[in-house]
């Protein structure tokens, strides 16, 4: 007897592993009895119990899942009903529903195998997408085995399988048998005792790495200032600044970058206040002060009352402001200056800084916000349209301005950004002239 019920139960699967991969198979291949349907039930609540354990990491048992499963199972006896109606015979509800549910085994090796081989979001809904489709494929082919159904049947039952499935998906999802561990939590990078004083080392390097200025050439050298680790778009966004300042007006060798990220804190020295001091007056002394300009580029939320914000837990920072940025300039001794600030309320950075021999442009007015800082982007908007487009093209930093602005303006239209940020510029007397002597890479 027991042989006979598990006889059927593995000519059940067999059955609907050979339905699944679309190899011969009939409608008497099934054994199609109460007793059998709820043995192939519970082995499939088995199998996904089983599968869910494998490829967990541990942690506690949530009951919901277990109740979302449950409640696939009348929704699948319904749409049976339904399909049953459509043909006409009540008699092939339970036939229905033991061949719906046959292939759950090969889906399940199928989703696992298919699922784990992708690593990017975009192919594992590739991967989704093509194990939703395939399933809708093996369900019609079941009622069609099962009932013989013409086409304007079978394409009412494929509707009545594409519903039931949307509901599956969307109103009563599977999710996750176990909850993932808790976790203690982990402090941040900076709290390690090696990369705190690792810090140390990483500005003493980069500092030492600045050249000196040749006698009777003018020369651009480069401060990046990024000082908010919160979102990774400062990041991005200073990296290829960088590079194309680096590259555009050679300044690899008088460049210092500053960056407080928790990913490069064994790359980059982190943007403090402090350490934008210590690299003013290393840069100064390395400058021929009346021959070669500093290009500084900061990029960072701004606040109404034109503070930049300061993230690097767990330290707790001041942010930078106009005043402590013009005291640092003058201190270092620094003539010839190009402030390139994209921040929220940037424009509140113009009249501390201003004078004949300083250019500044920012991102917005004193009063208005700027956009793009959003986790997962690559730049600021005013960043990608100065920097990233209109500079490489001009290599002038007073030709680039109304590009990037118009730029700027024409995206937040589109977007329905508002108010407009409105970035400004301010040219002092002479360093539009000094700024002609500068040299481009062509």
């Amino acid at each position: 007897m027991r042989e006979k019920v598990f006889g059927g139960l593995v000519r059940n699967i067999s059955s609907g592993t050979r339905l699944a991969l679309f190899l011969p198979v009939g409608w008497l291949h099934f054994r199609a009895t109460p007793g059998q349907y709820a043995l192939l039930v519970t082995f499939n609540l088995l199998t996904w119990v089983v599968s869910a354990s494998l490829q967990s990491d541990g942690g506690t048992l949530n009951p919901a899942a277990i109740s979302l499963y449950l409640a696939q199972i009348p929704l699948l006896l319904l749409a049976s009903l339904a399909i049953a109606t459509i043909v006409g015979n009540a008699a092939l509800i339970l036939l229905l529903a033991v061949a719906l549910s046959a292939s759950d085994l090969a889906f399940e090796l199928a989703s696992i195998a298919l699922m784990g081989a992708q690593t990017t979001p975009e192919a594992q809904l590739a991967s989704w997408l093509a194990l939703v489709f395939w399933g809708w494929l093996v369900a019609v082919r079941a009622v069609s085995i099962c009932t013989g159904a013409d086409r304007r049947q079978l394409a009412w039952s494929g509707a009545v399988i594409a519903g039931t499935m949307m509901i599956s998906i969307f109103v009563i999802p599977r999710t996750e048998l176990w909850d993932a561990p808790k976790r203690a939590a982990v402090p941040p990078a900076l709290a390690g005792e090696a990369l705190f004083h690792a810090q140390g080392e990483l500005i003493e390097r980069d500092l030492a790495a600045v050249e000196a200025g040749r006698p009777g050439v003018t020369e651009l050298y480069f401060l990046g200032f990024a000082p908010d680790g919160s979102q990774d778009v400062f990041l991005r966004e200073m990296r290829s600044v960088k590079k194309m300042v680096d590259r555009d007006f050679d300044a690899v060798r008088r460049s210092v970058t500053l960056v407080s990220n928790a990913a490069t804190l064994e790359q980059y020295p982190i943007a403090t206040a402090t350490t934008l001091r210590r690299a003013l007056s290393r840069i100064g002394k390395q400058m021929n002060p009346d021959e070669d300009v500093l290009l500084v580029y900061v990029t960072a939320h701004g606040d109404q009352g034109f503070g930049l914000s300061a993230h690097a837990p767990p330290l707790d920072l001041a942010p930078l402001n106009p005043t402590v940025l013009a005291r640092a300039l003058h201190d270092a001794g620094i003539k010839w200056r190009v402030l390139v600030i994209s921040a929220c309320y940037s424009g509140g950075f113009i009249e501390p800084l201003k004078d004949d021999n300083t250019l500044i442009i920012t991102a917005s007015a004193a009063d208005r916000q700027s956009f793009g800082c959003e986790s997962g982007n690559d730049w600021t908007h005013f960043g990608e349209a100065f920097f990233g487009q209109a500079l490489p093209k001009v290599k002038s930093f007073i030709a680039a301005f109304p590009i990037a602005a118009e730029a700027v303006a024409k995206r937040e239209i589109a977007e329905k950004l508002s108010p407009p940020s409105n970035p400004q510029m301010f040219v002092g007397r002479a360093i539009a002239e000094k700024l002609k002597s500068l040299p481009a890479i062509p």
